[in-house]
């Protein structure tokens, strides 16, 4: 099998597409005997690479740490990847989630969230109010499902859009595992 001459072009094109350092576009043009797409593109695979974000706001008081994933340690390593990180990581300590994504929201808890709409919406027709609960219901997970709250600082984009132009940027795929966020004098 030949191999191909990593250019300074195909390196650039690379970290163009990825935003890696120019040593990690070149060394994973080699692994990938200069195949651009074998280097950026991994869909499909799994995400047990990434970083464990943390941000420390109002001097202390309020703490992050977040778990996002990725299929490679050279995507990790990017400088996309990291401002992701520690942009998710502030976004907790503002918005204050309790949730990464609906999925996790506890059965009992959506069926006490349904009751009270229900009961909030007994007097209406019949025939809306399942409409109107669906709808209370999703915004009770925008509230607080960490995927589906908009950004604190672009309220026009969803965490979701974030995490998706990431892996579109990167060429990866990017999953937020888990986070914990403590405030002094909160208990868990």
């Amino acid at each position: 099998m030949a191999v191909m001459e990593i250019t300074a072009a195909l390196v650039k094109k690379l970290r163009d597409a990825t935003g890696a350092g120019m040593m990690e576009c070149k060394a994973a043009l080699t692994e990938a005997n200069g195949d651009l797409e074998a280097a950026t593109k991994k869909a499909g695979r799994s995400t047990s690479e990434g970083l464990i974000g943390h941000y420390i706001h109002m001097g202390g008081k309020i703490g992050v740490l977040v778990e996002i994933n990725c299929e490679s340690d050279f995507v990790a390593r990017t400088d996309k990847f990291q401002e992701l990180t520690k942009e998710i990581a502030m976004h907790i300590a503002a918005a204050n989630p309790t949730y990464v994504r609906r999925e996790e929201v506890p059965a009992d808890v959506v069926a006490r969230e349904k009751d009270i709409y229900k009961e909030q919406v007994k007097d209406k027709p019949a025939q809306v109010i399942d409409k109107i609960v669906e709808g209370k219901l999703n915004s009770y997970y925008q509230q607080f499902c960490l995927l589906e709250q908009a950004s604190v600082r672009d309220p026009n984009v969803t965490i979701q859009q974030l995490v998706q132009d990431a892996i579109r940027i990167l060429g990866e795929n990017i999953t937020i595992s888990r986070f914990t966020r403590l405030k002094v004098g909160e208990s868990a």
